[in-house]
This record gives structure tokens, C-alpha cells and sequence, in this order.
């Protein structure tokens, strides 16, 4: 071994670090609906969005959808406004949401017509709790620039936030032909694609300042820049984050479906994040034929809890199974344990603070089964093939009883209800 190699392997002075980068510093945005306030930027939690796929004209299956989006844990919900039909119902949804209890931010997603609906519909430009603009889809040249300068007026007369967003399907075109143009020009000339990340970043930078000469305060506008390759979006963000302060939302668009999906979301927020880059999340799902929206929810809560970054909900650990486990009894008391705690937590929340830190166990065999139990908060570890027909129950990290018989799921299940309510209940 070399000295060199040799020193690495001396014992260090201090733990090595863990966990993300110091947060990128951005403006603090408010977005808020009457009294019920969420607060994007600065040093905040990450907010988690998700977008409604009803068409906004029923507002009934777009109430429904918002309240289901939101009791899954989204925090601010985006419709689609693309029509007059769309923008005259945005205030019975709005009402009906107050009427259920659901005070979710509304987010209205405008794109070629979005000057002209706000204006036309006031009402529904005060129902909703911020405009989400695109400037690529606004027309041309002074077209453009006034259809822009009219939606951030109506912002600023309702004191509405903006998000600007700008996407590489529909990029301002004649910024994309000045840069090729100038790209053109250079002694070595970027690739194309190189070009159009850096005309994502300058549009939406130069079209934010645009809205701050127009009168509208940074602290109430919101970035992203959205594209639907892991890569570019890393590149994207970063060339982003380190030349402004506004804050930014990230989502890989146009994810896809399934496992894909939640794969390539996760590939590209979960780097950002972990460079402290990020105020917004939303995971663009295309959901299953009959699937639940709500899944792309879940699936950013799990990232940002996976990561640490926030909690929402108690989190199951289990292992994947192999010739050790006997059966399904393990995955299918693993997938019933965190059913039961999800589904809790709307009413867990005031109930039980903390809860949403807890972390359960349940584990098909003997190798790991101990080991995992004892560093969850309470924890079991299955009996699998060849052993002995039992299933020690492990709480705070001591073994405290072991449960037997056909009933051990329901026992289960009750003595984690007995450890939630024990130790995270009000103490009277």
C-alpha cells in the first residue's frame, strides 16, 4: 500500500459529512389562500404540487380530484384553465373546495389565452391563488409582450404570485433563432442542444425581469424550466440556480408512466435536491388506464422523506424476499402496515404530532429481521423457511414480546396502534 493510500485510511478527526448541500438562497414566496398560507423559498421545506387531469369546465370531478390530490398530501394543486367554460366554473370550484374544508391553493395553468381569460373572468383570477404563465405560448414579438405584460398586470392588481414557466417544447422561438444565430458566430460553436438549454435559462431569467420592470415584487415570482431528459434537467437547474435568486420549481415533464416515470423523477430531482436546489416539486406522472393521480403525490413525498429532507407520513421498511422467506404472509403485512399508517394520517396529524417520523419494520426471516426491527421504532421479523414458527416484536430497540398463531397480522397491527398512541399522544 501505497503512503499516499495509506494516509486515506488514517482514522479521522471528524464523522464525514452527510446529508444534502446548504440550500440554494431564493426569495420567499407566499402562496396563499385566505388564511391558509404556504410558503415557497428561502430556507422552507420543499413544497410538494400536483395538477388535476378533470377537465376544469366540471367542476364537480375537478373539486373531487383537488380534495382527493390534497388529502394525499399535495400542498398546491394546478388546474387547467384553457377555456371560457374552464375559467367561469374556477370559483365554484374554489367555493366547493371552502365548503369540504379544503383550503389547497388553486394554481391556474394558463397558456395561449391566459391574458385574455384573467381579464375577461375576474373572478376567477381572485379564485385562484396563483397563475402559472408560459411565455413561449403567448405569441410573437410585441403580441407576445403584451399578452405577458397583461397577466402580470392582473397579478399585480390581485397580488398574485406567478409561476414562469418555460418549457422545451415550446420555447420563444424567435430567442431560439437569435441564439442559433449568435451560436453560429462562435469560433467553436455549441452543440444544439447545448444551445437550447442555455435559451431555456435566458428566457426564463430575462422574462422574470421582465415582470420586476412591470412592478411585480421577486418575492412573487416562481421559476422552472422544464424538460423531459434527466440529464439536461440537472444541467438546466444548475446553470439556473447559480444565476438568479428566484425561487424554482422542479419536474421532470412529460415523466411517463410508471416505473419509468418515478424512476427518471427521482434520477433527476433527487440530484438537485441534493445540491440544495429546489423550493417546488411536482413528479408528472402519466397515470396507469384507471390509475390514481394521486400516486405522483406519494411518490414525492416518498423521494423527499427517502432523502430526509422532510417527513410525512410513518415509513415501512421491509426486505424484498428470497428463498429464506417462507411466504407472502411478510410483503402482504408490510403492504397492509403502511396501507393502515398512510391512510391514518389525515387523522393522525393534530392527533399524534411526530407520528410522521416513525419508522416500522417488518422483515421476512432471521438474517436481517432482528438487526432491521431493533433500529426501527417498533419492528417484527417474520418467521421464514425453516424456522421457528414465530415472530419476535421488537419496540425502541428491545425485544418485547413474540406473537404466535394465525392472528399475528391483527396482533401486529394492534400493538402498533398501542406504540402510536403511547408515544406520540398528547400528554393532558
Amino acid at each position: 500500500m501505497s503512503k499516499e493510500m495509506k494516509a486515506n485510511f488514517e482514522v479521522r478527526d471528524t464523522p464525514y459529512p452527510i446529508g444534502p448541500l446548504k440550500r440554494h438562497h431564493t426569495h420567499q414566496v407566499d402562496v396563499r389562500w385566505q388564511e391558509h398560507v404556504v410558503t415557497v423559498g428561502a430556507s422552507h421545506p420543499v413544497v410538494v404540487q400536483s395538477m388535476t387531469n378533470t377537465d376544469t369546465a366540471d367542476p364537480i370531478a375537478t373539486a373531487i380530484q383537488v380534495k382527493e390530490l390534497a388529502q394525499a398530501g399535495s400542498e398546491m394543486v394546478r388546474i387547467t384553465v384553457n377555456s371560457p367554460e374552464a375559467a367561469k366554473e374556477v370559483p365554484k370550484i374554489r367555493e366547493q373546495l371552502d365548503k369540504m374544508g379544503v383550503y389547497v391553493p388553486l394554481v391556474g395553468d394558463f397558456h395561449f389565452n391566459g391574458h385574455k381569460l384573467l381579464t375577461d373572468y375576474p373572478d376567477c383570477a381572485q379564485a385562484l391563488s396563483k397563475y402559472r404563465i408560459n411565455p413561449g405560448n403567448m405569441g410573437g414579438g410585441k403580441r407576445r409582450d403584451d399578452n405577458f405584460a397583461k397577466m402580470i398586470e392582473v397579478a399585480i392588481k390581485n397580488d398574485k404570485p406567478v409561476r414562469i414557466g418555460v418549457n422545451w417544447g415550446s420555447l420563444d422561438q424567435d430567442l431560439m433563432a437569435k441564439m442559433m444565430d449568435e451560436n453560429n458566430q462562435r469560433v467553436t460553436p455549441w452543440e444544439a442542444q447545448a444551445v437550447m438549454r442555455e435559451a431555456l435559462v435566458v428566457s426564463a431569467i430575462t422574462n422574470a425581469m421582465r415582470a420586476e420592470e412591470l412592478g411585480l415584487s421577486a418575492n412573487k415570482i416562481i421559476l422552472s424550466c422544464k424538460v423531459s431528459h434527466v440529464q439536461d434537467l440537472i444541467s438546466v437547474y444548475r446553470n439556473l440556480a447559480s444565476r438568479c435568486y428566484y425561487a424554482l420549481h422542479l419536474g421532470l415533464t412529460e415523466a411517463g408512466m410508471g416505473s419509468k416515470g418515478i424512476v427518471a423523477s427521482t434520477a433527476a430531482l433527487g440530484v438537485l435536491m441534493q445540491e440544495g436546489i429546489g423550493d417546488t416539486i411536482r413528479i408528472s406522472l402519466t397515470p396507469e388506464p384507471g390509475g390514481n393521480r394521486a400516486n405522483e403525490v406519494i411518490v414525492a413525498q416518498e423521494m423527499l422523506q427517502s432523502m430526509g429532507l422532510r417527513a410525512f407520513t410513518p415509513m415501512v421498511v421491509a426486505c424484498p424476499g428470497c428463498g429464506r422467506t417462507s411466504s407472502t404472509f411478510f410483503q402482504e403485512l408490510a403492504d397492509k402496515i403502511q396501507h393502515y399508517l398512510r391512510d391514518s394520517m389525515p387523522e393522525w396529524k393534530d392527533r399524534y404530532p411526530g407520528v410522521e417520523t416513525m419508522n416500522v419494520a417488518v422483515m421476512g426471516c432471521v438474517v436481517n429481521g432482528p438487526g432491521e426491527s431493533k433500529h426501527a421504532d417498533i419492528g417484527i421479523s417474520l418467521p421464514g423457511t425453516g424456522e421457528v414458527p414465530s415472530a419476535p416484536v421488537f419496540i425502541d430497540g428491545e425485544r418485547q414480546m413474540t406473537l404466535k398463531g394465525e392472528t399475528i397480522a391483527e396482533e401486529f397491527q394492534k400493538i402498533v396502534e398501542q406504540y402510536v398512541d403511547r408515544r406520540y399522544g398528547q400528554k393532558l
